[in-house]
């Protein structure tokens, strides 16, 4: 088994497919990590085992027809628990929504199928999917496997540490405002939000979302190697009907200069010594690799992050009040509570304004990407919290809003970013930023793997 689970999702799929292995010894396998020690951090917090190994019956017998499956080959994949799956509740870590039994799939899962994906179970997040820490009233709280004193980010917290502990090879997320690059960096992973478009997105057991999820909310894979996010996001990326932003437009967009921005501390944040220097890091990798890299600023990031804010929690209290009341789940109440102290709902005409300033932002981050094809910039400005710490006191939530800006800004933007590991101060992992142009997913590859090569190679953690 741990042979098996220790292995990249290229790797699996490329050994199903030759016949090394089988599409349903790899599943047993997973299904038995997560039998093993899915008790001890709580990741998974749907289970289907007899689904799954349907599913990778069905791999096989394709394979042994002469017929390639797809590119996730046999690869076994976790669903966080707020997108639809047929048959699968869509809690989103809420109570009140432990009966939605979803009739359909969302486009990403039903593409992770088509690719010969193994989906093996769906990871948890926090209620409202709302905090950079996972834990609610309905699943209970995920824990990091590289070390329970820290969170494993959020909102994808389940899906980054059922990756890191090899319950599965490709974690589903989402991300409007970090959820996928921050628990990346929690649990010393990599993890893309790709560009808005890139990726369909629709919920058939929900109403459609107003303007500024529409704007911010995408999934995105969260996985070990940079091999294994270019295959996730080919899966994912087939176009759907059901999403009016899709963009059907290939990965690979040809050449571009090997040119960096380094970016220490934008807009002035107060970054640690650790970050700063796996930041100078990074940038020499790059540098040792061929790239040019130059240390400069980035365009402002501050008024996009309060854009951010402002049609979150203008959307939020269209509908949100009253299931934050009715869910009265302790965190998300103090954290809702924060967040509308900090911003107030827009009216039609700041709503117009902030859609315009919006617009004058990306035009200037556009012109500054032409220039140096990706940035590499901080993913906060401080290492991995402790458990819990936003709801420990306002104080203690102002200061987590400030270290993480770029999570915040960078989805107001439209552009592509992918958290990249870089190796660990002791036990807590350590990873940088990068960010690229509008469906450029292909340069934050490149710059991903010559960072990845000239590091430590991730390895899974065993929990106890």
């Amino acid at each position: 088994m741990m042979d098996i689970v220790k292995m990249s999702a290229t790797e699996i799929a490329e050994s199903v497919r030759s016949k090394k292995l089988s599409a349903t010894e790899v599943t047993r396998a997973h299904l038995e990590r997560i039998e093993c020690i899915n008790g001890s951090i709580n990741a998974v917090v749907q289970e289907f085992p007899d689904e799954a190994l349907a599913a990778a019956e069905s791999v096989d017998e394709l394979i042994s027809q002469g017929k390639d499956p797809g590119v996730l080959c046999g690869v076994p994949i976790t669903i966080k628990v707020n997108v639809d799956q047929i048959g699968q509740a869509t809690t989103n870590g809420l109570t009140i929504q432990r009966n939605l039994i979803a009739q359909s799939d969302s486009p990403v899962v039903s593409n992770v199928r088509l690719a010969g994906g193994i989906i093996v179970g769906r990871t948890n997040t926090p209620a409202f999917s709302l905090r950079w820490f996972t834990k609610n009233d309905l699943h209970g709280q995920t824990l990091n496997p590289r070390d329970y004193s820290i969170t494993p980010g959020g909102s994808s917290g389940g899906a980054a540490a059922a990756v890191a502990s090899g319950m599965c090879a490709l974690g589903h997320g989402t991300d409007i405002a970090g959820s996928i690059r921050y628990p990346a960096f929690a649990c010393g992973l990599h993890g893309l939000r790709p560009t808005l478009g890139r990726i369909a997105a629709y919920n058939a057991s929900g109403k459609d979302r107003h303007i500024g999820a529409q704007l911010m909310a995408v999934s995105g894979p969260i996985c070990r190697t940079i091999s294994d996010i270019k295959i996730g996001l080919e899966a994912m990326s087939v176009g759907n009907k059901n999403d009016p932003w899709y963009v059907p437009t290939p990965i690979n967009q040809g050449e571009f200069p090997r040119r960096a921005a380094l970016t220490i501390a934008p807009d002035g944040m107060r970054v640690c010594r650790e970050i700063e220097l796996a930041l100078r890091d990074a940038g020499q990798r790059l540098k040792d690799a061929g790239w040019v890299v130059d240390e400069v600023s980035c365009p402002p990031l501050r008024p996009a992050a309060k854009i951010n804010e402002e049609l979150w929690m203008t959307e939020m209290r269209t509908g949100a009040d009253l299931m934050v009341e009715q869910e009265a789940e302790a965190d998300s109440v103090f954290v809702y509570e924060q967040m509308k102290n900090r911003v107030a709902p827009l009216e039609i005409e700041e709503l117009l304004i902030a859609l315009q300033v919006r617009a004058g932002i990306i035009r200037e981050w556009q012109e500054f990407l032409e220039k140096y094809p990706v940035l590499i910039c901080p993913l906060s400005a401080e290492l991995p919290f402790l458990q819990q710490e936003d709801v420990r006191s306002e104080t203690a939530f102002e200061r987590i809003m400030e270290a993480q800006l770029t999570q915040r800004a960078l989805p107001v933007l439209g552009l592509p970013a992918m958290a990249v590991a870089t190796g660990a101060v002791g036990k807590i992992p350590m990873g940088v930023q990068l960010v690229a142009g509008r469906f450029r997913e292909d340069i934050l590859f490149s710059a991903g793997a010559d960072i990845e090569t000239a590091g430590p190679k991730i390895e899974i953690a065993n929990p106890v």
